[in-house]
């Protein structure tokens, strides 16, 4: 019969080996929370937001946060091939109607691929895909996107408000301007930090 001394030691490594596991996959799956709102204070690293419901946050900065500008641009940069984010309500027929789309950069390929529930409006969607077709119609841009569960048909009206990202710095964070945090890290603490943040520019306010 074993020994349970000589087993002691290697049971109290082994739970020791799991809780670090435990603790770092805890670590990384920390909650986080998409942010809509206007920048009413900048002090230091921290910004004071009022949201759009309504309330008020205070969301730290990390020292490497990335800033993005989020400006206008033309639905004929939607080409077939460009990377693209759609936020859209559902139609009866299966199809997305677009109430905004952004255009990726080349270098964010990829980012957050797929369908999923969105809270821009109730019931609201978002589609992260590559075009794959895009035709002209009666009622506007028709969009076929591509990802890699699936794909979606989109119509994107004539009134959609179309917008880019461009990587930016702090000088876009200041006072009165528009933002949208998509993963505001909610630390042990209760504090909220953010290492990419996309700042509406000339007064725009991000539409997705």
């Amino acid at each position: 019969m074993p020994n349970l001394n000589s087993w002691l030691p290697r049971i109290i490594a082994a739970a020791f080996v799991a809780c670090i596991v435990t603790s770092s996959v805890s670590a990384q799956q920390a909650p986080t929370v998409r942010i809509r709102g206007t920048i009413e204070s900048v002090d230091g690293s921290t910004l004071g937001i009022k949201t759009r419901e309504g309330s008020d946050v205070k969301v730290r900065m990390t020292d490497n946060v990335a800033v993005f500008a989020v400006v206008k641009t033309e639905l004929a940069e939607i080409k077939a091939g460009s990377y693209i984010g759609v936020t859209a309500m559902p139609e009866p027929d299966g199809t997305q109607k677009a109430i905004a789309v952004h255009i990726f950069p080349e270098n964010q390929r990829g980012a957050a691929e797929g369908f999923r529930p969105w809270d821009a409006r109730a019931n609201s969607t978002m589609t992260n895909a590559t075009v794959a077709q895009t035709v002209g119609g009666t009622d506007g841009q028709h969009i076929t996107v591509k990802y890699k569960d699936g794909e979606k048909n989109v119509v994107v009206p004539p009134d959609t408000p179309i917008v880019t990202f461009v990587a930016s710095d702090k000088s876009e964070v200041k006072p009165g301007a528009k933002l949208i945090i998509f993963g505001a890290a909610k630390k042990d603490d209760g504090t909220l930090e953010a290492n990419r943040v996309n700042v509406g520019r000339d007064g725009i306010t991000p539409p997705m």
